[in-house]
């Protein structure tokens, strides 16, 4: 994929994208913005296969990487919400016209409807995988040992146990802090468009309850939710991958 990376320049930090035009609206459908997941960059399994299927098919494609992750410049430790929802607006802002179906993937989900709150008029719709709205505050720090709460306090870091020893992924006492400033959950989310929600019932990262409960705070024309009992968090199988272009085409 090198060759077909282009980078937005900003003042403070330069974001890794791709971005393939599409062709008329009404022919291909809306353009697909793609938000990915804590320590996933534009390369994993779901952003890959979406490219493919809008690259066939004539449909416009934005993937990117937040700051910290892939080849975009930062560092990922010192990324926080707030950092990575600026990244998703400048993206939007400077790189797609008119409204796009926004498809979130984990933490994704949490950016696109912060994108949603600031950007309403840019959404064809939205697509949830996994979505984790204030999941640093509502499933990371309620699951901490009290050892692992003492080293977040005294060291201002932890690693995510679920993560493999070869790639442990850091979760800092500052991204939790800054979370907080962007708590969705605890109100009402009022949208304007469609919007459909895929979750794994096998996720060990999301349990689905929490999809429910997302589901039941969504104020919008259209709510749906699809639970699929033998998925997991990444929802990424040939059939979890043509179930989501199956959803993506629902959105005519």
């Amino acid at each position: 994929m090198n060759e077909n990376v282009s980078f937005l320049t900003l003042p403070d930090r330069r974001l890794a994208y791709q971005h393939l035009p599409g062709g008329e609206t009404k022919k291909s459908g809306f353009p697909l913005f793609f938000l990915g997941g804590y320590a996933s960059d534009m390369t994993g399994s779901k952003a890959s296969f979406l490219a493919e299927k809008c690259g066939a098919s004539g449909r416009g494609f934005l993937r990117f990487d937040y700051r910290g992750h892939g080849r975009s410049s930062g560092k990922f430790i010192d990324g926080t919400i707030g950092a990575w929802f600026d990244d998703a607006l400048q993206t939007l802002d400077n790189l797609t016209e008119g409204p796009q179906l926004v498809i979130g993937s984990s933490m994704g989900g949490w950016i696109a409807l912060l994108l949603a709150k600031a950007r309403p008029d840019r959404f064809a719709g939205f697509i949830g995988i996994a979505s984790a709205p204030d999941f640093s505050e509502e499933l990371v720090l309620p699951g901490l040992t009290q050892k692992q709460r003492e080293q977040l306090e005294k060291e201002g870091m932890i690693f995510d146990e679920s993560s493999p020893p070869d790639h442990r992924i850091p979760i800092t006492g500052k991204f939790i802090e800054e979370a907080r400033n962007h708590i969705i959950m605890g109100s009402p989310i009022d949208l304007p468009f469609a919007v459909h929600l895929l979750q794994g019932q096998k996720d060990m990262e999301v349990p689905w309850h929490f999809a429910l409960r997302l589901a039941d705070n969504i104020n919008a024309p259209y709510v749906r939710l699809t639970l699929i009992k033998d998925g997991d968090h990444s929802l990424s199988r040939p059939e979890d991958l043509d179930f989501l272009w199956q959803t993506v085409l629902s959105f005519a």
